[in-house]
This record gives structure tokens, sequence and C-alpha cells, in this order.
């Protein structure tokens, strides 16, 4: 059985989490790998077959997903050839881990796409939502990378096809210590910003990873070093909690440790706040965004010692058996396929970003 699985290369998560999927795909099919995107640091140790551009979101500075940014440095046409040139008919199986090029290239030629990312779990009517309702940010994430059927990792198992999130062997592997540090991770700061707020925490010791500096520094009681995946990894394991962004797979990691959590939701980012929502039901803190005048509460959760409990097995393998064993026989066509659409990619083509980014939402 051959079997395409396309990785999200935005943030770290998505490699992180293919690093333990791979070589479980690899063990059952012939299988090949794409990437789209290019902001990771965690380096994915596999031959990859399609490398592409794809359609990614720039991280600002301010605390959120930059807008203008992300519109600048698409290109649509470059996207539209790859989906193109993407040949998703020779695959029995294309699994998706939000990935575009490889999910609009299924859709476009009607084929089945399955999607198996955290994005999937965020979307399921039964997973916690925010209290604020955004529909565009809704949409966005709903048609970023269509599928056909869905499974999804989440901080919960809500539903049926719904999993605890996959913890990399080589976290693990880990065994955590407390040595009074604690560890920063918000790429959509930077570190001017950090620096501003943390120094307010008289008597803590930072251990700052920023995306916006590649050199080491200290001051004052904060140190700000460059994203590295081993440094960063080795820095929470023997923190005694973690200050960072509402994403997924850090936030999951460290209450795996056994860390105190703090999270900072990304502004523009619907996913984010979902996530938020579904921490603050288990007992997470939650700040709205990195300012003084939340130092108060970033004190309370220094001075705290609550430690949420989670029970996180490793279960991969058998997911992964799970969903080929579902789809493996009919290629993935099997009840809830998409149906036929009747816009071609030439039709496609002639959209401008504006429009196909209305075409996703509507």
């Amino acid at each position: 059985m051959r079997v395409l699985y396309a990785i999200q290369g935005t943030g770290n998560g998505h490699i992180s989490r293919a690093r333990d999927i791979v070589p479980l795909l690899h063990r059952k099919a012939d299988l090949d790998l794409v990437i789209s995107g290019s902001q990771a640091e965690v380096a994915l140790p596999y031959p990859v077959k399609y490398r592409f551009k794809g359609l990614g979101f720039v991280f600002g500075k301010k605390g959120g997903v930059d807008l203008l940014e992300t519109y600048k440095k698409s290109r649509l046409r470059r996207l539209l050839e790859e989906i193109s040139h993407l040949p998703v008919e020779d695959y029995d199986l294309v699994i998706s881990d939000f990935e575009p090029v490889s999910s609009w290239a299924c859709y476009i030629r009607n084929k089945p796409c399955i999607s198996l990312s955290h994005q999937a779990a965020v979307l399921n009517k039964k997973a916690p939502q925010p209290a604020h309702t955004d529909l565009a940010g809704k949409a966005i994430l709903k048609y970023y990378a269509p599928a056909s059927h869905h499974y999804g990792f989440h901080f919960g198992a809500y539903d049926k096809d719904i999993f605890t999130p996959v913890i990399r062997r080589q976290v693990r592997e880990l065994e955590p210590v407390n040595q009074g540090h604690y560890t920063v991770y918000l790429p959509a700061y930077d570190d001017e910003r950090i620096l501003k707020v943390l120094r307010e925490c008289k008597g803590v010791q930072w251990q700052v990873f920023s995306k916006h500096n590649k050199k080491a520094f200290t001051e004052a009681n904060v140190s700000v070093y460059p994203v590295s995946n081993e440094s960063f990894l080795e820095s929470m394991a023997r923190s005694a909690g973690v200050l960072c962004g509402a994403g997924f797979e850090t936030p999951a990691e460290a209450l795996h440790m056994g860390k105190k959590l703090l999270v900072i939701p990304m502004k523009n980012q619907y996913e984010q706040h979902c996530n938020a929502a579904a921490l603050q039901s288990m007992g997470v803190p939650v700040i709205k965004s990195l300012k003084k005048k939340h130092t108060d509460k970033i004190n309370a959760w220094l001075r705290s010692d609550k430690r949420i409990a989670v029970d996180y097995p490793d279960t991969t393998a058998q997911i992964i058996d799970h969903v080929l064993e579902s789809h493996a026989l009919s290629g993935g066509a099997t009840t809830g396929s998409l149906q036929k659409r009747d816009h071609s990619l030439k039709e496609l083509r002639k959209l401008s970003l504006q429009k196909m980014l209305a075409y996703i939402a509507g």
C-alpha cells in the first residue's frame, strides 16, 4: 500500500508529532512524505519527497499572527502550481496533518483525504470552545486543509475519534526534575516585550527561547536563548513551570512532565483560543496577553504549586493501526467522502487570493 503523509511545517508541533508517527507508517506501508512551510526549528530525520512553500501564517511580535505579513508572503500562483504538481492520485491513501497542498490536491481531484491532526479535534463539536465566536477564524481552520475524514489529538478524548496527545518518545524518556527556573516560549512576542514584563517578576529565573534572536544573552533575571529542540526540552524538563502560548504540543508535554503551566493564546489565532478554553476547563490558568497589567496574575501563578494531573498513555501505534485498517481497503473512500466539486484547478487559477480565501470560507 502506498501512503502519502503530509505535514504542516509552520511551527514545531506537527514536525514533533511526525517524528513518532513516520516510523510507524513506514512499518505498514510504502511511505512518501510531504512538508509545506518552513518555520519549524524541529528537524524531521527522514527523507522528504516533496517540499513546498504552502500557505503559512507569519508570527508577529505583539502577541498574534501578523495578518498583513501573512497576506504579503502568500503566493497564490505558486500555491496552485504546488497543488497541481502533487500526484495524490498515485497513492492508495493520503494522510494530512493540517497540510494544505495535499488536502487541496485531494479536494480538487475528488480523492479522499484523511486528516490526522490536532485541528481535526479542535473542530469537533464536542471539544471545548471559547466564549467568544470567531466566525472567520473558525472558517479558516475548517477550510485551510479540507479533509473527508477526521481523526484528532486534543488535551482530552472528547469524542470517539479524538485521542490524547502524541507525547514523542524523546519527551517520554526524559526524567523531569525541579531546578527552580521557569521556561518560556512565546514566539508571537518580541524579546523586548518579554523582557519588559518578566523583569517585573522579581526573584525568579526565566529561561526564554526566542524565534527572534540568534544569540544568547542575559538581562537581569531573564536569560534569552535561540530556539533549539534539545536545549528547550532540557530546560522544560528541569523547570519549575512553563509559560507559553496556547498551542498544543508544548502545553501537552509540560502537563505530561507534571509542570506548572500558564498559557497566553495568540491573537488572531482561533485554534489557540480553543486550546485555551480546553486548558482552562482543566484548571490551567490563562491570561489574555503579555502586558505589565497582568504581572499580578503571573506572580500569583509563580506562588502557586498547582499542577494538573493528566494521563497520556503511549497509544500512537494503535491509533495508526486504526486509521490504516479503517481506510486502507477502499483508498480512504468510506461513508462521508467529499462530494464531487464543480470547481476545476483551471477555474481556481483565475481567482485572486482574496477571492480564493472567500471561496474557502464560503
